[in-house]
């Protein structure tokens, strides 16, 4: 009787310790869940003036920048690639017009206006983000000197009001030579758009161009400034006015350029024209009804040269999170700041929305043809919304139950990046002339003879099918890059892969310049 008594009694006290273990175990973990949210909910603290140098990053950066230098036509100034001389002089000849300078677009000799207004508008954005990460490191003047060569040819390319030349060369008598820029003897035709053969959305991505730069030159060159967004305002009335597909319009730019549609251009010019001169007709343009008929809200898309909405969503979204005079209320506004969310939520790995267009080493891969332009473009935008949450003290943003801070953003802009730099599979980098890996056999005409040769138009193949290395360095293109399965072949018949293109090097320059060092996001471009 005394032994089952004593055994009860045991039980009954083992319960309540059980009891208030549990309860203790309970509280504690309410507490630290509160901690935890509240330390969530804590901003991150805002970066000051450009902070420590990341060697890497400014390295690249430095090297990144040289590809332009090695793209340019026309009469070169005070030119830096030993290898490159004065070409596509007589350019625009035909019309009366100089278009020597601008451009060659990748590893062929052509100037296709379409991708090259969009690698203006996107170096010019990198400029006025991060300008001053770029003067850190001694590369902001080379970054502006380029952005004018380019815009000198876009002025000159817009002659009236409703004309506009989008291409110098046929692309078909182009490729069918290998030879290199400064040795061409072939007849390079000039295509334009107008009120009959309007084409919307190359007009509008140069409108954005001009916009876009007129704010990189307000304060160094006003009259130049002033110059660009009389351009921009001229070409954003007639894409609106006289709209229609270039690609539809002139079915042979298709081949190379196709376009998808033009209303994503026309919203990205309107938002670009906006911050250009504060006229709230643009603002209303983009958040209006054309907001709801071309916006893709809510609809994730790939920021590219085709389609503008994933980056018009980032652009826009710095109005509502700084609080710009003017836009509180304004309903189209916060589609754009969601749907910017909505991009992010599906870039970042441990997000619920995670996208599963991604190699196993990590990198974004949506495109076997130049794979590295998604993920490298994402990673921008990744990096631009991140340190717009931290200057404007936003701690998080939330993907499903999950919620996640700038530098989890920031994280996977240099991830990607980091990739491309070298560390992947291969331990190359696809940056030319950055590290001690790189490709030798880039898609390029340029790179790959020898400068004393004599070769001309069709005995300059043997170049291109040449088992040698490139004699001279394509130094900063970005090539394609990887395959999913995280291949690569050098080859400089594997144009897939090997080829760089001065729009790649655009989106580059903007995410190394994030990268190079810290530095709170500017409030206003104006």
């Amino acid at each position: 009787m005394g032994k089952e008594s004593n055994s009860g009694g045991c039980v009954g006290w083992f319960l309540v310790v059980v009891i208030l273990a549990l309860v203790v175990g309970a509280v504690v973990y309410g507490i630290k869940k509160k901690m935890d949210h509240a330390k969530d909910s804590k901003p991150e603290p805002v970066p000051g003036p450009p902070g420590a140098i990341d060697k890497k990053y400014g390295d690249a950066l430095k090297i990144a920048l040289q590809f332009f230098d090695v793209q340019k036509s026309g009469k070169l100034v005070d030119n830096k690639i030993s290898w490159r001389g004065d070409s596509g002089l007589k350019d625009g000849s035909e019309a009366k017009l100089d278009l020597s300078k601008g451009m060659y677009d990748a590893g062929d000799h052509m100037k296709f206006g379409f991708p090259l207004a969009f690698t203006a508008t996107v170096l010019s954005w990198a400029i006025l983000e991060y300008g001053d990460q770029m003067a850190a490191v001694n590369q902001l003047e080379p970054a502006q000197d380029s952005l004018k060569w380019i815009t000198d040819f876009l002025i000159n390319a817009h002659p009236n009001d409703n004309v506009l030349y989008i291409q110098v060369g046929d692309p078909d008598t182009d490729h069918k030579c290998w030879e290199r820029p400064e040795k061409m003897k072939e007849k390079r035709p000039l295509t334009q758009v107008n009120t009959s053969v309007p084409g919307t959305e190359v007009a509008a991505e140069t409108a954005a161009a001009m916009a876009s730069a007129s704010l990189v030159f307000k304060t160094s060159d006003s009259t130049y400034s002033s110059t660009l967004l009389k351009h921009s305002k001229q070409l954003f009335t007639f894409a609106d006015k006289y709209k229609g597909s270039y690609s539809e319009n002139i079915p042979e730019v298709a081949t190379y350029y196709n376009s998808t549609g033009y209303g994503d251009e026309l919203l990205w010019a309107a938002s670009w024209l906006y911050h250009a001169t504060g006229d709230r007709f643009y603002l209303e343009y983009a958040t209006g009804e054309n907001g709801k008929e071309f916006a893709s809200w809510g609809s994730p898309t790939w920021f590219s040269w085709d389609n503008k909405n994933a980056g018009t969503q980032v652009l826009l979204s710095r109005l509502s999170l700084f609080g710009a005079k003017g836009v509180s209320g304004n309903s189209g506004l916060g589609n754009y700041r969601k749907s910017a969310e909505g991009v992010i939520c599906s870039l970042l790995p441990k997000s619920p929305y995670a996208t599963s267009s991604r190699t196993d080493g990590g990198l974004i891969w949506v495109s076997e043809w130049n794979a590295l332009q998604h993920p490298v473009a994402s990673a921008f935008l990744a990096a631009l919304y991140s340190d717009y949450m931290l200057t404007s003290q936003t701690p998080k943003i939330t993907c499903g139950d999950h919620s996640f801070k700038p530098s989890d953003l920031r994280k996977f802009a240099k991830s990607q990046a980091d990739y491309v730099l070298g560390k992947n599979p291969l331990k190359m980098s696809y940056l030319v002339g950055y590290g001690d890996k790189y490709p030798q056999y880039v898609h390029h005409r340029g790179a790959s003879i020898p400068v004393d040769a004599t070769t001309g138009c069709s005995d300059g193949f043997k170049w291109l099918d040449s088992t040698d290395p490139n004699p001279n360095v394509a130094v900063g293109g970005l090539v394609g890059g990887p395959f999913l399965n995280e291949t690569f072949i050098d080859s400089r018949n594997n144009s897939m892969q090997a080829e760089p293109t001065t729009y790649n090097s655009a989106l580059i320059v903007g995410l190394l310049s994030s990268l190079v060092t810290t530095s709170s996001a500017v409030k206003s471009f104006t």
